[in-house]
């Protein structure tokens, strides 16, 4: 048992490990995003799924399935081995650990790729604004008109409040960098292979069910995070409290309409409706108050929303764990 010169003389250490990490690699998220210059751990991840995506059409379809399984398996314990083995090196393993805390979370990135996505279709850049859109999220973009952007931009965002931030973070204060870099890795293998065409019906199957699973309580922190932040603004909750359940409820995912039916509720704004997916239509569930389109004031709401949420989590984060050093040391 420690006395009470080795409880404070671990204490610092254990605050290193646990409770400054999460909150530092927010503020760099926040300052940095993610430099396109800079490497990065996912497009080595991507570069991975595509080397392994090869020699799987060399066998049979059959086997595709255990194949993706044994892939999302290998990727996952390895990143998180290699970050732990990374984050143990002698004098500059806190360094390490704080990088790949701070490379895990990509809200500063969202909010600035949202941002100029928002400033051409202000401006009426038609073109310019489909082609940002393009780059965030999968569906074809080609076609969309003024609220349709403004809807796709919203929703996108709405949705990966959760993916770029929520269920990171949640990963890093819960496990650490190891921990939030197998839950990477996942969410990686899903946005890259977990697309139900020819291609990765089968193989991509293991990784969307196990991003499912991993992100199903961080999808709906988030949708609550959001209604908790949302007085802070002025903005009515009666309307996601009473409806957010049953919306997400009746999106293909377990987990995409939690965020998203929180945020068009509390915006004010409707979500869903059709898209292009590969060349194919789909009607999605419409989420939100019907018939209430998207625009320039009701999007700024939405950023402002996800920001405030976002020091929430922060805080309510720092409070806990700070209690728990304390309490274990």
């Amino acid at each position: 048992m420690l006395d009470a010169g080795g409880a404070a003389r671990a204490y610092p250490a254990a605050m290193d490990a646990h409770f400054l990490v999460p909150l530092a690699a927010v503020a760099l998220d926040a300052a940095l995003g993610d430099p396109h210059r800079w490497p990065h751990p996912v497009r080595l991840i991507g570069a991975a799924l595509d080397a392994l995506e090869r020699p799987v059409r060399t066998i049979p379809a059959q086997l595709h399935q255990v194949y993706g399984a044994f892939a999302a398996l290998l990727l996952s314990l390895g990143a998180y081995t290699c970050v732990y083995a990374l984050g143990l090196l002698p004098g500059v393993g806190w360094a390490v650990s704080l990088y790949f805390a701070y490379a895990g979370l990509a809200l500063g990135q969202l909010l600035r790729e949202a941002r100029a996505a928002a400033r051409l279709i202000e401006a009426g850049r038609d073109e310019a604004a489909r082609k940002a859109l393009g780059m965030l999220v999968s569906r074809d973009t080609s076609g969309l008109d003024r609220e349709a952007q403004w809807r796709t931009l919203a929703e996108t965002v709405s949705e990966n409040f959760c993916d770029a931030f929520v269920a990171p973070f949640f990963y890093l204060c819960l496990g650490g960098a190891p921990l939030l870099w197998l839950y990477k890795t996942i969410s990686t293998m899903d946005s890259m292979w977990g697309y139900k065409t020819p291609r990765f019906k089968y193989l991509g199957w293991a990784g969307a069910r196990a991003d499912d699973l991993l992100a199903w309580l961080p999808a709906r922190l988030s949708a609550w995070a959001l209604i908790v932040a949302a007085p802070l603004l002025g903005l009515p909750t009666a309307g996601a409290r009473a409806n957010v359940r049953t919306d997400a409820a009746r999106m293909a995912s377990p987990n995409a309409g939690w965020p998203m039916s929180a945020a068009a509720w509390l915006c004010g704004a409707s979500m869903g409706g059709r898209a292009v997916y590969f060349g194919r239509e789909v009607e999605k569930p419409l989420l939100g108050p019907e018939e209430c389109a998207w625009g320039a004031d009701s999007f700024k709401t939405l950023m402002n929303l996800i920001i405030i949420a976002s020091i929430t989590l922060c805080l309510a984060a720092s409070v806990l764990l700070l209690g728990l050093e304390v309490v274990f040391s």
